[in-house]
């Protein structure tokens, strides 16, 4: 890929928020931080900071799918109508991306690199959505949103 392709992945949580950021080549995720949510307003503020001071081109947001009875409200529900309400607040395009088992492989990762058992996890879920994204993106099973699209040579 060519150019920047910064994104910023977000595992969005009831009480806090992981971020990842991605080089600029758009091949490796990191974990960035983790924010402790206030109000949608903060939140929000806070996040298109990121993304401005880390010229981010897109948000990458998990979202879990699993099979949930009709007429159930699921947990990908309310992360969608958190990600309408992001939307309003930026230009930036924003990706939804299976979450699926993300949890659980950032508890692995987390004991890989010896972080204290109760710390939070957030920023190492938010790390592997937007490498999977990534991953996806450069194997092309996935494609880039067309609004915001990075600059081709």
């Amino acid at each position: 890929m060519s150019g920047n392709l910064r994104l910023l992945g977000l595992d969005h949580g009831i009480r806090r928020i992981g971020v990842a950021l991605s080089d600029p080549s758009g091949l490796v995720a990191r974990e960035l931080c983790i924010i402790a949510r206030q109000s949608k307003q903060e939140d929000f503020a806070r996040l298109n900071a990121l993304a401005r001071e880390h010229e981010a081109r897109a948000f990458v947001v998990g979202v879990p799918h699993h099979d949930t009875p009709s007429g159930v409200h699921a947990q990908a529900d309310t992360v969608r109508l958190w990600i309408s309400r992001l939307a309003e607040t930026t230009a930036l395009p924003i990706i939804e991306w299976d979450e699926q088992l993300t949890s659980e492989d950032a508890k692995q990762l987390a004991r890989y690199l010896r972080r204290p058992a109760q710390a939070p996890i957030d920023d190492l879920a938010a790390r592997l959505i937007l490498q999977s994204y990534l991953d996806a993106l450069r194997d092309g099973l996935a494609t880039f949103p067309l609004r915001g699209a990075p600059p081709t040579l």
